[in-house]
């Protein structure tokens, strides 16, 4: 047996203030992307917003349905959508916030697992690693750059059919 270490790499930001014009103005997107969070069960809206390489802004955010599992968080409707409709273009960096009238939201709140596992699909994909910040819109910002250091084992199964 041998013990390993795993180390990750991010910046934390006090305020949206410290963080560069394109940072700036890419949370402030992701808040923008939560007007259209469909979040009647938990209250909770999340919005994303990705800035691709041709300089377009997509936006997500979360769509709750009755049925939990049916619903989908802001990251993948982002993602999902550049798929679909923007397949050769690159994406640069993305915001996620997070908002409710139910408390105030003191720390960022980060992507799930499944989402994670998409983002780590995406940079498989396009052979360059995605910034992400988690916007935290009373308090900090985490700043990454590329999903290994969220997901460092991220499933990556390199024998299947492509």
């Amino acid at each position: 047996m041998s013990n390993k270490n795993i180390t990750i790499s991010y910046q934390e930001y006090s305020s949206i203030d410290d963080l560069n014009p394109e940072d700036r103005d890419l949370c402030k997107e992701a808040t923008t992307a939560m007007v259209n969070s469909h979040s009647p069960y938990s209250e909770f809206r999340v919005g994303a917003a990705v800035r691709l390489e041709s300089g377009k802004i997509v936006y997500g955010s979360n769509q709750e349905n009755v049925a939990y599992p049916s619903g989908l968080c802001a990251e993948r409707v982002a993602l999902f959508t550049i798929g679909s409709t923007y397949p050769n273009d690159k994406i640069l960096a993305m915001a996620i916030t997070a908002q409710t009238d139910n408390f105030k939201i003191m720390h960022p709140v980060t992507s799930c697992g499944a989402c994670l596992q998409v983002m780590a699909e995406y940079e498989k994909k396009q052979s360059h690693s995605i910034d992400v910040l988690f916007y935290c819109q009373h308090g900090s910002i985490i700043k990454t750059s590329g999903i290994e250091s969220l997901l460092p084992f991220a499933f990556a199964e390199t024998r299947l059919k492509k």
